[in-house]
């Protein structure tokens, strides 16, 4: 168990807010993914583009800054391409780089920059197809599911972000010994 002063938040000045517990379905599932995507906030806060970079272990290309552009990617996928039926080319992997979005997580700072003001986009536009939608039968067409419901994606995007936050902890813990909760 970690000590207190491990923690990388003392737990009083923790920035997520605690999902509302009598809510409907939508402000449920759309604040617990509120506290995921700032989950990943916090696990890379304070740290620089070197330690944003650095890779989990050889020959793994995870690291904070992959996972930060591979959930843009993931938010612009799910959002843009199936349930707005954007068309919507990724920022940071294509068919012949599928795994740009790790492999060429680099320590520069404008690459950070970049890979965090694509993150905020897409969760911006995301958050606002949700406000807006009718409700969360509304349908999207995923290329190798065939029709999903908003529900569907936002259930699956708390567990995509919840999964992925899981390897934050540890790549935090590697990089400065701080642990989260």
């Amino acid at each position: 168990m970690a000590r207190f002063a491990d923690m990388f938040i003392d737990p009083d000045a923790d920035p997520r807010t605690d999902p509302p517990t009598r809510v409907d379905e939508r402000a449920t599932i759309a604040a617990f993914l509120r506290w995921q995507r700032d989950t990943l906030e916090l696990k890379c806060s304070g740290l620089d583009a070197a330690d944003l970079a650095r890779r989990a272990i050889d020959p793994s290309s995870l690291s904070l800054l992959g996972l930060v552009r591979h959930m843009a990617e993931v938010e612009r996928g799910w959002f843009r391409r199936v349930m707005a039926g954007q068309d919507a080319p990724p920022h940071f992997y294509s068919d012949t780089d599928p795994d740009g979005d790790f492999d060429r997580a680099v320590p520069e700072p404008a690459l950070v920059a970049e890979a965090w003001d694509v993150w905020r986009a897409e969760v911006a536009f995301a958050e606002r197809f949700v406000v807006q939608a009718p409700d969360l039968d509304v349908t999207g067409n995923d290329p190798w599911r065939g029709a999903v419901s908003l529900r569907w994606v936002l259930v699956h995007m708390v567990e995509e972000y919840a999964r992925h936050n899981g390897h934050a902890d540890l790549l935090r813990q590697r990089i400065d010994g701080a642990v989260g909760q």
